[in-house]
């Protein structure tokens, strides 16, 4: 009698585990389903508003960091779509969020540290193959942009062969890959300028103070009665706060020295002293929070951003403290970038929303 209720209930654990398994299945299914009806080949940007849409596709540092891919910011004015230094992972980022690559119009460089540019390669495949370009992409960048592109489209060239050859010229056009470098050189004496005028978007190039990285640049986008500034890598800036004046949002980079500083404590503490002194050497060519905060108070801004951060807080437990005495310089709204994150700034308003990131 026991061995019969054994083999009973061992066939009902068999059967419920098939039950449970063709209905974790069929449930997969319907959500695979649901995703490719709701996302696959959807210009999820259709839906967004008419003005300055802003994509925080990278807001950390070269600090490791699971949640946050180098520095990057891609803004959608209209129907142009624009994007703002590449850093390590972020095109991967700005795919999952939906940026309509066929809109690509330009990307821009701030500067040419390693960690702004090491996603450049994969923007000029994404924007070739993704967006459907026909011409490479132009990027403008400072002195020596010329020279990164050159690299790139050089370092890329075996892997486009391989593309054209199995999808067909007429899937990925041969003349559309990579990117075609246009060096912005800002006249003596002259801090700031229009660099690209089309279609109702302004994107003027600020001088700022990055030395010994020289020259080094932030940006204004102008567009339907909106505007934004990102500064790059910056101390302070007056420039950058001149040319800032009045946007309805400033995106600042932000670095908290008491926390490098203690980070480079503990690396000299346990020998690593080239460690230690590369966290020493950074503090003195960015902007701490309380930096940041002071120009958009200066600058007269709605809304500021920190992105860069470095250390980026692990957890939201840390953001108070680096912020440190942000807060009380600025009185506007003030956030810390996440991946993912959504700015929107609708044309004939003055609201500035926000959407959480990933």
């Amino acid at each position: 009698m026991k061995r019969k209720l054994a083999w009973a209930l061992a066939i009902v654990a068999l059967l419920l585990g098939g039950l449970l398994l063709f209905g974790r299945t069929w449930l997969a299914q319907r959500a695979f389903d649901r995703a490719l009806e709701t996302t696959v080949g959807v210009d999820q940007s259709a839906k967004l508003p008419d003005g300055l849409n802003v994509y925080v596709c990278g807001s950390g540092s070269p600090m490791p960091d699971a949640a946050r891919a180098g520095p990057c910011l891609a803004v959608l004015a209209g129907q142009q779509a624009f994007v703002f230094d590449a850093g390590s992972g972020s095109i991967r980022k700005l795919g999952r969020m939906g940026f309509p690559m066929p809109k690509l119009q330009a990307a821009f460089l701030t500067h040419l540290h390693s960690d702004h540019i090491d996603g450049l390669g994969e923007l000029l495949l994404q924007a070739w193959v993704a967006g459907g370009r026909a011409a490479p992409l132009p990027v403008y960048g400072p002195a020596g942009t010329d020279k990164v592109i050159e690299g790139f489209n050089a370092a890329y060239t075996l892997d486009q062969g391989y593309r054209v050859a199995h999808h067909g010229p007429k899937v990925v056009q041969p003349g559309g890959a990579g990117g075609a470098a246009s060096v912005i050189a800002l006249p003596g004496g002259t801090d700031s300028q229009v660099v690209y005028d089309k279609d109702g978007v302004k994107i003027t190039v600020i001088r700022v103070n990055h030395a010994p990285i020289e020259p080094a640049f932030g940006f204004r986008v102008d567009y339907k009665g909106r505007s934004l500034a990102l500064s790059g890598d910056t101390v302070y800036s007056p420039s950058f706060v001149a040319a800032a004046k009045g946007t309805d949002l400033m995106l600042h980079e932000a670095l908290n020295k008491r926390m490098i500083a203690a980070l480079g404590a503990k690396l000299a503490e346990r020998g690593q002293a080239g460690n230690a002194q590369i966290m020493q050497d950074i503090q003195n060519y960015h902007a701490s929070p309380e930096d940041a905060a002071r120009a958009a108070k200066e600058a007269g801004v709605k809304a500021l951003v920190l992105y860069h951060l470095v250390p980026s807080p692990p957890v939201k437990l840390m953001e108070p403290l680096f912020l440190g005495d942000a807060p009380k310089v600025f009185s506007g709204p003030l956030k810390l970038a996440q991946d993912g994150m959504m700015i929107s700034l609708p044309a004939g308003s003055s609201e500035v929303k926000f959407s959480s990131g990933f």
